[in-house]
């Protein structure tokens, strides 16, 4: 090559990096903290989106791009990932703001054996109406069981038990992650782990992983536990213990054998991993607290049984005992309601406070009387405490533990919800990382961020990297933090100044933009969309 071509070559090299390095990005994300995810220490550097993906990652200073954030003094993460969401107002509330003003950019639905049907056509309407987050879904074991027998209380037969798997499998071609069970709600309460595992073996067939409610988590959590490692094992299937906790003084400090019980289980090659919310209270209908065999059948059965003396009675009697032993936490001051749409000035209030409305006296007895007094009057949603702060703390120390707020989602006004709602994900971050060092901020995010996306097999997502989509936050590690609380629910959180999502600011410098930024997951679309 002679002297004039090596010049010209050098010249169309430098002009080559001159336009690299002044490349037109359409967001540049600068001078941030990195925490990619992996579990790794941060590294300052910039980030440079073009469309719904991460471009580049590095010195950008010498880039343009259509916004610039300068995230000096700030963390820079993964969008975070909510394990166990509540998506069901999703239909009204599609910005999904009370999620994403907490850094979430995904949610997985259908919980607790509550998964959408008919599943594609519910998934067809959330791309129709648009969704300010991305949502994937699991198919619910409660839901196919009444959809095939109601809530009764009996083994399927087994053309039952067939329509079931078939119901399941069609599902999962549908774009289901997986399969979910509420073992302790109906009509799941009536199944026996056969059931459970032959409609697992369809989810597992077809690539998907299990979630349970836990038949106990009070005092017969340990037992609960295995029958979800049998599942397990049986079905060849990865379980998450879904909102993983140990409920009633009794069992206070079990979770020390629960999380041998994980270690074992993995231990023998099974996956077995938990999720959790950072409260020591939990939330769900008042009907926790009644036997399950006195409401097979519906609202209608349960009260022509409470008018049966001897079978009140009966139910009375168990309803005390779970208030002594289980979610009662042993006072009726720790039943607090939520949401209650025939009482309204019942919300916030206690199960006491109840009785002394009614001028009666708060024993463990009466407050009986008036939990089958709700129940009769259509229910009503509450919150728990009664449970251990020791055991939140050291179940979030689990290196298999993902961070999930089981929140519902909501906007001011709705009802007296557990904060968690608002508040799950800056809370680990403020509370639990910064205040307490329970754990590190780099675990933290790992926790909400790639070991979610790991579990769902989201190849696109939980991790800061070039070419994956761009779902990132932006936050202050010195003042993030949860506001909600369980006297005054309704409050955002605060040091969370910026969320994308898909390359979408969905929150910028603290204002929700209220767009439509996400996208609907489906399983079977995996490398297509995820």
């Amino acid at each position: 090559m002679d002297r004039m071509s090596k010049i010209l070559l050098i010249l169309i090299t430098l002009s080559l990096l001159s336009c690299t390095n002044n490349a037109k990005y359409d967001i540049i994300i600068k001078n941030g903290e990195i925490y990619d995810g992996s579990g790794s220490a941060p590294a300052q550097g910039d980030i440079g989106i073009i469309g719904t993906r991460i471009e580049k990652i590095g010195d950008l200073s010498n880039s343009t791009a259509s916004t610039i954030i300068d995230a000096s003094g700030l963390a820079v993460a993964p969008g975070f990932i909510d394990m166990h969401a509540h998506l069901d107002p999703i239909l009204e509330l599609s910005n999904c703001k009370s999620a994403i003003r907490q850094g979430v950019t995904t949610a997985l639905g259908g919980p607790d054996g509550s998964g959408p049907w008919p599943f594609s056509d519910y998934l067809d309407t959330l791309e129709e109406i648009g969704v300010g987050m991305n949502v994937a879904y699991l198919i619910g074991h409660n839901t196919v069981r009444r959809n095939v027998m109601k809530l009764e209380n009996r083994a399927p037969t087994l053309e039952e038990l067939a329509e079931m798997k078939r119901q399941v499998g069609q599902a999962m071609d549908e774009g289901a992650y997986g399969i979910s069970t509420g073992l302790k709600y109906l009509p799941g309460a009536f199944s026996k782990v056969d059931e459970v595992i032959e409609l697992s073996r369809v989810a597992s067939d077809k690539g998907g992983f299990y979630t349970s409610h836990l038949r106990e988590e009070g005092l017969g959590l340990l037992p609960a536990v295995q029958e979800a490692i049998e599942i397990s094992r049986e079905a060849q299937i990865p379980v998450v213990l879904t909102h993983h906790k140990v409920v009633g003084k009794p069992m206070w400090g079990k979770s020390v054998k629960t999380l041998a019980m994980v270690d074992s289980a993995r231990a023998l090659g099974l996956d077995i991993k938990i999720d959790q919310y950072p409260y020591n209270a939990s939330y769900t209908g008042i009907s926790i607290l009644i036997p399950s065999w006195a409401r097979a059948g519906g609202n209608d059965a349960f009260k022509e049984r409470t008018s049966d003396p001897s079978l009140r009675a009966k139910i009375k009697e168990e309803i005390v005992f779970n208030i002594k032993n289980d979610r009662g936490g042993n006072d009726l001051s720790r039943v607090q309601f939520a949401r209650v749409q025939w009482m309204k000035e019942l919300e916030g209030k206690t199960l006491k406070h109840w009785c002394e409305m009614k001028g009666l006296e708060s024993t463990i007895e009466n407050g009986a009387d008036l939990v089958i007094e709700a129940q009769l009057n259509g229910g009503a949603s509450c919150v728990f405490h009664a449970m251990s702060e020791e055991d939140v703390e050291r179940i979030m120390q689990h290196p298999q533990t993902m961070i999930a707020s089981d929140g519902r989602l909501v906007e001011p006004g709705m009802g007296h919800p557990h904060p968690r709602w608002y508040g799950t994900f800056p809370r680990v971050l403020g509370r639990y990382a910064r205040e307490k060092k329970t754990i590190s901020l780099t675990q933290a995010i790992y926790k909400m961020t790639r070991l979610p996306a790991n579990t769902l097999g989201l190849k696109d997502r939980g991790l800061i990297k070039e070419n994956k989509f761009a779902d990132i936050v932006v936050f202050d590690p010195s003042t993030v933090i949860d506001k909600s609380t369980f006297e005054e629910p309704h409050q955002y959180p605060e040091g969370i100044p910026f969320v994308i999502i898909n390359g979408m600011i969905s929150v910028d410098n603290g204002i929700f933009k209220n767009l439509k930024a996400g996208k609907v997951l489906r399983k079977q679309n995996a490398l297509k969309q995820q």
